[in-house]
């Protein structure tokens, strides 16, 4: 087992990491920027350093200074949490030279699975059915208009490599079409450093819904049961439940069987995420596998009672899996808001600032986690979120009644919070009765296209 673990990152996850590792007796080493000096990670990790600037790029994303770091503290392994990092193969190559043990799958898997067109030809292989559309980067205008009439309007530009809802347009029409291959490609190189998109079928009104794996270095594999991630803004997520009002347990057992195949079908070892699409017939559809911790991973964690990033630490370790497919049960409901520094009347603007006023909701089946407190200056550089509110009920209207009883008691002033429209939301009778998609907090919020 490691002795000691440098968190290549910050904000709640960075917080949540270092919980599990006090947990498991494993000292850490936290990382951060002159804009985090005050953080809480700083705070509560054995040590700290202090790796640049207050940008991404100076500290979070500055790999020879996290390297370095990790070698002057002389940790065992590095854990990136989720974004920054997490998902660089080129990051995990330099850890695995410098016999440093990366937290995550190997840097063949990453590099692999980040390509959005190779991870569907991959799945595609396997029997795994993705959503029709180009099989190979679009070269040109002709191609793309080719492609979209082939698989008829509307259809999706989407960036090969990354996430995050960026180099992500729908279009209806071939003028539209053009504009967006454009936007994407210029977008996805700005993000990413590859310009490759691709075209596919736009589904109407679909579900969001992903399975969470875990698969230790001896090829057992198992799934935890579906989040659903349908409420989403601009490709954004914002509410994750579990287990989906939208699936069964006859659908459950067969995603979920597909998305152990395709974690095999990659090789793949550590915490991941498959991610389908759901029709409103059923049908289901891969989008791309997530090769890190998610965001929304205590849902998951209140469901099933499984400590996720402590598993992930122990496959990383090389401890085989504990936990047979048969051991896993979904117990009640569970459901998760991201609570961001963001304005959603004014287009999900950031609201930086200092919180003068902060208190968390309690009580029987609440969760937060946060790195948040009274008096902390959110920074300007980085994602608004500030925290995760998770509950849990014994049913789905259960869980709701406690997660608006939760939110009434979340105080985060004066800075401005997504809390009202998480309100709003939890308020709304359409929500209630699970009748969603991925369009939903658009036409809540009467937004165009």
């Amino acid at each position: 087992m490691f002795s000691k673990i440098l968190i290549a990152n910050r904000g709640e996850i960075a917080v949540r990491l270092i919980r599990a590792c006090k947990e498991m007796g494993i000292r850490t080493v936290a990382v951060y920027s002159e804009a985090d000096r005050s953080s809480l990670h700083v705070r509560l990790a054995d040590e700290a350093v202090c790796v640049g600037g207050p940008k991404a790029e100076q500290s979070y994303l500055n790999i020879p200074a996290i390297i370095s770091a990790a070698e002057i503290a002389d940790v065992d392994a590095i854990h990136p949490g989720y974004g920054f990092l997490s998902q660089n193969a080129h990051f995990a190559e330099v850890c695995e030279s410098c016999n440093v043990t990366f937290i995550g799958p190997s840097s063949k898997a990453i590099r692999l699975l980040g390509d959005k067109i190779a991870a569907k030809d991959l799945v595609r292989k396997a029997g795994i059915p993705t959503i029709p559309g180009s099989l190979t980067a679009i070269k040109d205008k002709e191609e793309a208009l080719n492609t979209a009439r082939r698989i008829r309007y509307p259809v999706m530009v989407k960036a090969a490599a990354g996430g995050g809802g960026r180099g992500i347009r729908v279009c209806h029409n071939d003028v539209r079409l053009i504009s967006a291959l454009m936007t994407c490609q210029t977008e996805a190189q700005a993000s990413f450093g590859n310009s490759d998109v691709f075209v596919e079928k736009y589904l109407e009104e679909p579900r969001h819904i992903e399975f969470q794996i875990l698969a230790d270095q001896s090829g057992h594999i198992i799934h935890l049961g579906e989040r659903d991630c349908t409420i989403q803004h601009r490709h954004q997520k914002l509410i994750e439940e579990s287990p989906s009002p939208a699936v069964d347990p006859k659908l459950r057992r067969k995603m979920g069987e597909l998305a152990v195949r395709a974690a095999k079908a990659a090789d793949y070892s550590s915490c991941g995420t498959v991610e389908f699409l759901l029709d409103r017939e059923g049908n289901f559809y891969f989008i791309e596998m997530n090769t890190r911790i998610q965001v929304e991973h205590p849902v998951t964690e209140m469901v099933t009672g499984i400590d996720l990033i402590k598993e992930q630490i122990l496959i990383a370790a090389g401890e085989p899996l504990r936990i047979k497919q048969d051991d896993v049960a979904i117990k009640g409901s569970a459901i998760e808001c991201r609570i961001n520094a963001a304005d959603p009347t004014n287009g999900f603007s950031p609201s930086p600032g200092r919180i003068l006023m902060y208190h968390e909701p309690g009580g029987p089946g609440v969760r937060v986690d946060s790195h948040v407190y009274a008096g902390y200056d959110v920074p300007p550089y980085y994602d608004s979120l500030l925290a995760k509110l998770i509950v849990r009920g014994q049913t789905r209207q259960e869980a709701i009644r406690v997660m608006q009883r939760a939110l009434d008691e979340y105080l985060i002033e004066p800075i401005r919070t997504t809390i009202p429209l998480h309100k709003q939301i939890f308020n709304d009778p359409t929500f209630w009765r699970g009748q969603i998609s991925t369009d939903y907090l658009q036409q809540l919020l009467g937004e165009k296209e």
